[in-house]
């Protein structure tokens, strides 16, 4: 192995570890109410896809999202797991399992247990790896008491 594919591949395992603390700032700035932690994760021309959740583009629109949130969900914690990176260069893709214990303000406070996958894009720009796109698509969302098998989608 030359000494250029060796750094190549180094470069490409610290871009992976990189996506990851990306990952884990998101979910950390989700779960705190850190909106500037939160909205930085984007590009400015970054996309938010959440099905029923909405559609946002920009980081405009996305801090639009954050601020949206309390609205609908008092209590949120992010599980992220089972990464899937693929780095090409300056740009990444990722998948992501979500599990997440929350509080749901539909209809008064609900405990809801929340899957979903995460499908995403990264770019590397100055300010280090940045999400180009999410895609928030959900497995779940249930009343903590009745599970996935009784009630699958709360609101459904």
């Amino acid at each position: 192995m030359t000494l250029e594919a060796l750094a190549a591949r180094v470069q490409a395992l610290e871009d992976v570890e990189a996506i990851k603390k990306l990952k884990a700032r998101y979910c950390a700035a989700a779960d705190t109410r850190d909106e500037d932690a939160f909205v930085g994760c984007f590009s400015a021309d970054a996309t938010w896809e959440g099905g029923a959740f909405g559609h946002y583009e920009g980081r405009d629109a996305i801090r639009g999202l954050f601020r949206s949130i309390p609205n609908s969900l008092s209590f949120a914690v992010h599980y992220v797991m089972n990464p899937q990176i693929e780095v090409e260069g300056d740009r990444a893709t990722g998948r992501w399992y979500l599990l997440e214990p929350c509080t749901m303000l539909e209809g008064g406070d609900q405990a809801t247990w929340g899957s979903a996958f995460y499908d995403e894009t990264y770019v590397k720009t100055d300010a280090g790896w940045q999400i180009e796109s999410l895609t928030l698509t959900p497995a779940f969302w249930t009343p903590f008491d009745q599970g996935w098998v009784k009630q699958r989608f709360v609101g459904q």
